[in-house]
This record gives C-alpha cells, structure tokens and sequence, in this order.
C-alpha cells in the first residue's frame, strides 16, 4: 500500500473573490494553499503550491483581484516551460 503524502496543516481565512474561496500560507514550507470556489460559490477543492516566498504572498493578500493574481503570477510558467509553483490537489475531505 503506497505511503500517503503528508501536507502541512495551513489554516484557511475566507476572502471576497469570485473565484477563490479562501487562501493560507505556511512559511515554514513555503507552501501556498487556495480553495477554490465550486459551482453555487460553495467551497471546492484546495491545492498547495510549493516554493511560494514569503514576499510573493504579501503581495497577493494586497492585490486588487486574487484571480487576476492567480492568473499572471501563479498559474504560470517558466523560460522552460515548468509550472513557476507547482501543486498538488489535496485530498478531499469526507
């Protein structure tokens, strides 16, 4: 039976955007977490980024719109073609 990934424990604060239902940071691991917005604006699933900088953070919790930032800071990537931060969905919870 494969071991199961640990993901650190990030606590999420809800916020206004129309596409993110909340958002966490742990500096320790520097690992981002988002929760999406499912359909009905419900919370959906939530993915960690790994290698997100502290400064990075800051930035987006001051942004005008989370998804903009999503969009043309997170999602996003490299010369190389690599994702800039890479994720991982978490499991969902039951």
């Amino acid at each position: 039976m494969p071991e199961e990934k640990k993901h650190p424990k990030i606590e999420l604060c809800p916020c206004g955007s129309s596409r993110i239902h909340a958002h966490g940071y742990d500096p320790e691991t520097q690992t981002l977490a988002l929760q999406f917005k499912a359909k009905g604006g419900a919370p959906g699933p939530t993915y960690h980024y790994s290698g997100f900088e502290p400064e990075t953070y800051e930035e987006m919790k001051g942004a005008e719109s989370l998804g903009k930032f999503f969009g043309s800071k997170i999602n996003t990537k490299d010369a190389d073609g690599k994702l800039r931060y890479p994720f991982e969905r978490l499991p969902d919870e039951t």
